[in-house]
């Protein structure tokens, strides 16, 4: 029995990780646009708090790849390019895939259950066509499947390349087509979860994953394009 022992307050979430959790959204929606000075002030105003635990919350933000910082000049938005998406997304994709395989090892039926609620939600929002809920939900299936695998190095890995890219894949409005294409591979993902088919799962998040890598670049090179002569 311990004896003596001293005191180990527990103290709450710091204020500029909750900052850094209520700026993230608004970087990867696109409110925050890409390209854009960080408007500290206003940030400061909205939150209601000082610059110090805002301009520590830019450090963490601009550690994971969201915005840089550029001495006497600020913090920026950073564009998301081609090449970062070329280079990112097969790494994630391997990732996944490896996330999947394990998952398939040591997922329970109670967390196959979870994510077998979670892809009936993210099909009501297909249908109803709100993308904002579908992209939360979205993410949450393939979270639920990461921390299934049990690996901590791997899920650590995989959400902080998820984070570069989510704000990609959210900016790149899907059309109607890839939507459904998207929906049917999520239909598979499922499929083989439940079967926890491994090797299946893998293959299908890793092409899941390059989908989404060809969309993304898709709609990039289509905003670098020149505007028609008038």
């Amino acid at each position: 029995m311990m004896q003596n022992a001293p005191a180990q307050a527990i103290t709450r979430k710091s204020l500029h990780q909750e900052l850094v959790d209520r700026l993230q959204p608004l970087i990867i929606s696109g409110e925050l646009t890409p390209g854009s000075k960080v408007p500290e002030k206003l940030l400061c105003t909205r939150f209601g708090v000082s610059r110090t635990p805002l301009r520590e919350a830019l450090k963490v933000l601009a550690s994971d790849g969201l915005i840089r910082l550029e001495p006497n000049r600020g913090a920026w938005v950073t564009l998301v390019t081609v090449g970062e998406v070329e280079e990112v997304f097969p790494v994630l994709g391997a990732l996944e895939a490896l996330s999947g395989e394990l998952a398939c090892k040591s997922i329970t039926t109670e967390e196959i259950n979870a994510v077998r609620r979670l892809h009936a939600q993210m099909i009501e929002s297909y249908d109803t066509r709100d993308l904002d809920s579908y992209f939360a939900i979205n993410q949450k299936i393939h979270r639920a499947i990461l921390l299934a695998a049990r690996n901590d190095t791997l899920t650590t890995s995989c959400q902080a390349l998820s984070l570069r890219m989510q704000r990609a894949r959210y900016l790149a409005n899907m059309t109607e087509g890839r939507w459904y294409a998207a929906v049917q591979e999520h239909e598979n993902i499922l499929k083989f979860l439940i079967d926890k088919d491994g090797r299946r799962l893998a293959s299908t998040l890793l092409d899941h994953m390059e989908s989404k890598r060809v969309s993304v670049v898709q709609w990039l090179e289509a905003q670098n394009e020149p505007s028609e002569p008038v």
